[in-house]
């Protein structure tokens, strides 16, 4: 498809192109703004379709299988965002909830819509994850107190945290495993 090559001529890579603007894309030659759209709007059909496939019966035994549920959630993601995972006594995912989506530095975390969504799914332990569109999964100082301040609400009614994941660029770094949810 010449198009196609154009495309990746222009962007260098498909994911530059999955990435790019409308307005960057109908810079190239041949690309409408009806294509352009259709373009731009393929990551978030990616990230619903994954979302769909989840199934609530996938167990999550550990911060390796959290991470790869996740990952997908964040794909092509312009603005941080804010999910909840919640799971049963068992590890069996009971849903994942976007709780929120910032601007492209800044995601504010409500600790009440944690704790109504945990609630909500009957939740026995919960996994927070953001993404970082900086391209840095490295938590910074104000993910860490949202994080233990939301983990001592969660611990007065008897749900676990288990870890927040912070991704960034297909990578993800975890808060448990990094030593930050100790006091």
């Amino acid at each position: 498809n010449p198009l196609a090559h154009r495309l990746l001529d222009h962007f260098h890579s498909l994911s530059a192109v999955m990435d790019a603007s409308v307005e960057e894309l109908t810079a190239v030659e041949g690309v409408g703004e009806h294509t352009a759209v259709l373009i731009h709007l393929l990551p978030q059909f990616a990230r619903r379709y994954h979302q769909d496939r989840v199934k609530m019966d996938t167990t999550v035994n550990n911060i390796e299988d959290a991470g790869a549920l996740l990952a997908p959630y964040f794909y092509g993601a312009r603005n941080e965002m804010v999910y909840l995972l919640s799971l049963d006594a068992k590890g069996r995912v009971l849903g994942c909830d976007l709780l929120g989506e910032g601007s492209a530095n800044f995601c504010t975390l409500d600790i009440r819509l944690v704790v109504e969504t945990a609630l909500r799914r009957r939740a026995r332990s919960v996994l927070l994850s953001h993404c970082h569109v900086s391209g840095l999964a490295v938590p910074s100082p104000d993910d860490r107190i949202a994080t233990l301040q939301c983990m001592d609400v969660l611990n007065k009614i008897q749900i676990e945290l288990l870890d927040h994941l912070v991704f960034a660029d297909g990578d993800y770094v975890s808060m448990a495993q990094s030593g930050l949810l100790r006091r």
